[in-house]
């Protein structure tokens, strides 16, 4: 390629915004790992090495942890969480565990050792459809390059002291590598490599800087020094932009501050439609710290608590009393706003490694012992849960959601479990919710949906799971390449099934919120809302724009189109349908 030709390419866009910034490369994150034997008598010596790295990787995220008070906002307990789980994944983790074995069984030197335990722990994880569990791997990455570096002697440099105004440019980033870079003297970041469920995307998003993750080709074209554009609102780089390029960004960035300003507005504003309706908006929530970004979204609580990241990164159960901890400054922090928990759905390598050795592979299959079939195959996991949830009870409104339900059988179950738990917490003069928490069930498989309106009579509220639903009904693997254009929520057959589901709910009495991308996505406000929704839970980034859409809709008149769409027999008429009433907008 010509040195200095306008060159564009195409990523994943995981931090919003515009950036203009010189090119600053980072070296690549590998290194070289040498493998011999080592001889009977010199394996104390390796196992040795290897217990100074483990503590020399402690230190090293210890200085991080203090640094990472300077962060701004909620960037700075983002990283703050994520170094606690580094520090879990250094005492007596799989990794570790792994490698000491390796040296004593087959007299490995120890960073060949930490090498080879990550490609086993790699190979587990290539595995795993869901691209949420799948990045996980990068932490652990994170945690056995320290190690790795510390053992060959190889650090590497920070990208703190890129010069100011640097856009930097990588194969790799991890999130440590992340919270080093200071929004006021670097623009923005773009990597060969990373997805947007990991946590160097998590970080990004969290200093608000723009980034574009996985152009493959980016680092072939690429030149220090080069001047380059990143668009993270839809995944673009351009590399020695032309003047006139230049321009069109710099008009897109002047659009987008204006449009951030407007939509900071409606923080304060009811959300209520244009005929007075109000439409409550909650928030879906991952991580604590994502709690920061609830509050400023101006959200009225939270619909989708996963409780999953209680469980990450770790080979052991968390405790009753940590669950509680976690679960109680989250309800705190809400200040009398409802926190909708879901229990534990999850399969695979963020379970306990006992967990795993019981049940197999089955915890990590879709359509395996995933959601409230695992708990109730393992009650003593479900019932520390529930106790956690019951005590948290006590500071705040909390509510109870089951995952992945298919039957009454399994809702009952539940409800007795919970009702047991709660009796032996009184007996023990344990402080919980005075009054039992309402217990809801995710509407997210088509046989949950049809029969809906028996689960209705033993559910107290029904949050419809439009992803899984979506994906379950059309039997498409989003994340697969090769079907993922297939994936389309405005399936008839979907539709059908969320207001089949919504209709159930209406008729018993109970309440219905939509929780998945669907309820994010303003394009689809007009249509879930004309189909009775009135709780709406999303990302609190999705809020402003969902909360500005449903200001300009008349309820009448989207209940009409709504009747009309449920008329039809082909998605594309729906889209063209939905998207004509949107344009009135």
């Amino acid at each position: 390629m010509t040195p200095g030709k306008e060159q564009i390419f195409e990523g994943l866009g995981v931090s919003p915004g515009i950036a203009f910034g010189t090119v600053h490369l980072r070296e690549s994150g590998s290194v070289v790992v040498p493998e011999y034997k080592v001889a009977a008598g010199a394996v104390d010596k390796e196992l040795t090495r290897l217990k100074k790295a483990v503590t020399g990787a402690r230190r090293q995220i210890g200085r991080l942890k203090s640094k990472a008070k300077a962060l701004p906002g909620g960037a700075s307990d983002e990283m703050i969480y994520l170094l606690d789980a580094y520090s879990q994944m250094l005492e007596n983790s799989r990794l570790v565990r792994g490698a000491e074995s390796r040296i004593s069984d087959d007299r490995i030197n120890a960073e060949a050792a930490v090498q080879a335990e990550l490609s086993e722990i790699s190979a587990t994880f290539a595995n795993m459809k869901d691209s949420y569990l799948a990045a996980r791997l990068d932490d652990i990455r994170d945690v056995a390059g320290r190690l790795i570096r510390l053992l060959v002697k190889s650090p590497r440099k920070s990208v703190a002291r890129a010069p100011k105004g640097s856009i930097i440019v990588a194969e790799d980033l991890t999130p440590a590598d992340t919270a080093q870079m200071d929004p006021a003297r670097i623009a923005g970041f773009a990597t060969a490599l990373g997805g947007a469920e990991g946590h160097t995307a998590i970080m990004a998003r969290a200093l608000g800087l723009p980034s574009v993750l996985g152009a493959a080709d980016l680092l072939s074209v690429v030149r220090d020094g080069d001047a380059i554009i990143i668009d993270g609102d839809r995944g673009r780089i351009v590399v020695n932009p032309k003047p006139s390029t230049a321009a069109v960004y710099e008009r897109r960035h002047e659009e987008n501050v204006d449009v951030t300003r407007r939509l900071n507005r409606t923080r304060n504003q009811p959300s209520v439609t244009q005929d007075g309706t109000h439409v409550t908006l909650q928030a879906n929530v991952e991580l604590p710290v994502q709690l920061n970004a609830v509050g400023q979204a101006g959200a009225e609580g939270v619909g989708l608590l996963r409780s999953e990241f209680m469980f990450m990164n770790r080979d052991d159960i968390p405790s009753e009393d940590e669950q509680f901890e976690f679960l109680k400054d989250i309800v705190e922090s809400m200040d009398g706003r409802p926190v909708t928990i879901r229990t534990l759905d999850i399969g695979g390598e963020k379970l306990a490694t006992s967990l795993l050795e019981e049940f197999g592979d089955s915890v990590s299959s879709a359509l395996g012992l995933r959601g409230i079939r695992l708990s109730l195959a393992h009650t003593q996991v479900f019932e520390t849960q529930i106790a956690a949830i019951l005590r948290a009870g006590a500071y705040g409104p909390v509510r109870f959601l089951l995952p992945m339900v298919s039957n009454t059988v399994e809702v009952r179950r539940a409800k007795e479990l919970i009702k047991k738990v709660a009796s032996r917490l009184k007996r023990r003069k344990v402080r919980i919710a005075e009054k039992m928490p309402p217990i809801g069930i995710m509407i997210e498989v088509p046989g949950a949906a049809l029969s809906s309106d028996a689960l209705a009579q033993t559910a107290d509220f029904f949050a419809i799971g439009t992803n899984d639903l979506t994906m379950y009904t059309l039997a498409i693997d989003r994340t697969d390449e090769q079907v993922a254009n297939l994936y389309n929520p405005l399936h008839p057959a979907v539709l059908r099934l969320i207001q089949f589901s919504a209709e159930s709910a209406f008729r018993t009495g109970i309440p219905v919120s939509v929780c998945g991308e669907m309820a994010g996505d303003p394009r689809y406000t007009a249509l879930l809302l004309g189909l009775g929704i009135r709780d709406l839970s999303m990302g609190a980034g999705s809020i402003p724009r969902v909360k500005q859409r449903l200001r300009s809709i008349n309820l009448s008149a989207a209940e009409a189109r709504a009747r009309v769409i449920m008329d039809q027999v082909d998605s594309g008429r729906i889209a063209m349908l939905l998207e004509d009433f949107n344009a009135l907008a």
